[in-house]
C-alpha cells in the first residue's frame, strides 16, 4: 500500500487585513508562499492544526479560499487565537472537517480540540478525553496518528511552557494504553521538535511544526523571536506504521 502524504500547516494567523502582519510578517503572503512551495510534492491530506486567524474571525475567508484551492480534504482543530464556532462556520462543507477521526489508507487521524475559551493554554476536557480512548480502541489494525494544538510534553522555553496543555499527563496516560498509536503531532509553539516517546508498546514520534509565519526561539526563558523563516511539515504515514517527516523552510 502507498504511504499515506499529508501537508501540516500551522499557526498561519490571518486576519481580514490582506496586508496584515504578525511581528512584521504578512501572514497572507507568508501562507500563500508556504502553499506554493508545498504544491510541488503531492498531498493525501491537509492538516490546519491551530491559529488560523489570529482574534480576527475575517481571516477564515481568507483560510478558506487558499485551502479550498488545493483540492483535498483539510482537517481543521482550533487554537488559542481560534473562536472554534467561527472557525467551524467558516470553513464549513467540503473540503474541510472539523476534529473527529478519520480515516485513510491504513491510517486514523485523531484530530483533538484543545481550545480554552479566553486563555492562551491548551486542555482536553473530560468529553474530549473520552472521544480520544473511544478513537483509540475502536482503531482495529489502523495506525494512528493523533494531532492538536497546544503541546503535551515540555519545550524547554519557560514561558511556553506556561501556556501548553495543562492535563498532558492524563493525554499521555491514554495514549501509553494504546498500541497502535505511531504518532502525536502539534502546533502553537512556533518551532520544529522531532523526538521519540517509550513506552510498553515500543517508540511513537513526537513532532511540532513552526508557524506559516514568525517563529519563536528554542529554550528561551522569555518571549523572543527566532530569525527563521516561515515553515511547513510533510508527512509520509507508511503502510508498516513507520513516519517519515520532514519540515520545510521558505528562502
Amino acid at each position: 500500500m502507498a504511504a499515506l502524504n499529508l501537508l501540516q500547516v500551522t499557526d498561519t494567523h490571518l486576519v481580514g487585513d490582506a496586508a496584515g502582519r504578525q511581528r512584521g510578517v504578512v501572514t497572507l503572503d507568508a501562507l500563500q508562499a508556504v502553499l506554493r512551495l508545498a504544491s510541488k510534492d503531492s498531498h493525501d491530506v491537509v492538516l490546519l492544526t491551530g491559529d488560523v486567524v489570529h482574534d480576527d474571525p475575517e481571516g477564515y475567508d481568507w483560510a478558506q479560499r487558499e485551502l479550498s484551492a488545493l483540492g483535498k480534504p483539510v482537517l481543521c482543530i482550533p487554537g488559542n487565537h481560534d473562536d472554534p464556532d467561527l472557525l467551524r462556520e467558516a470553513l464549513a462543507g467540503e473540503p474541510f472537517r472539523h476534529c473527529g477521526h478519520h480515516d485513510f489508507r491504513g491510517w486514523r487521524l485523531v484530530m483533538l480540540d484543545s481550545h480554552v475559551p479566553g486563555g492562551a493554554e491548551g486542555l482536553l476536557r473530560p468529553s474530549e478525553l473520552a472521544r480520544l480512548e473511544i478513537a483509540l480502541e475502536s482503531a482495529g489494525d489502523l495506525h494512528v496518528l493523533v494531532v492538536l494544538h497546544h503541546h503535551p510534553i515540555e519545550s524547554g522555553s519557560r514561558w511556553l511552557d506556561t501556556v501548553g496543555l495543562v492535563n498532558a499527563k492524563e493525554f499521555l496516560d491514554i495514549i501509553d494504553r494504546h498500541s497502535q498509536v505511531r504518532g502525536i503531532l502539534w502546533g502553537h509553539v512556533h518551532q520544529s521538535h522531532d523526538s521519540l516517546r517509550r513506552n510498553a508498546h515500543g517508540e511513537l514520534r513526537l513532532m511540532s511544526t513552526p508557524s506559516t509565519c514568525v517563529q519563536f526561539l528554542p529554550k528561551s526563558d522569555d518571549f523572543v523571536l527566532d530569525t527563521l523563516p516561515p515553515g511547513f511539515r510533510t508527512l509520509q504515514l507508511q503502510a508498516d506504521g513507520r513516519i517519515d517527516s520532514q519540515v520545510r523552510w521558505l528562502g
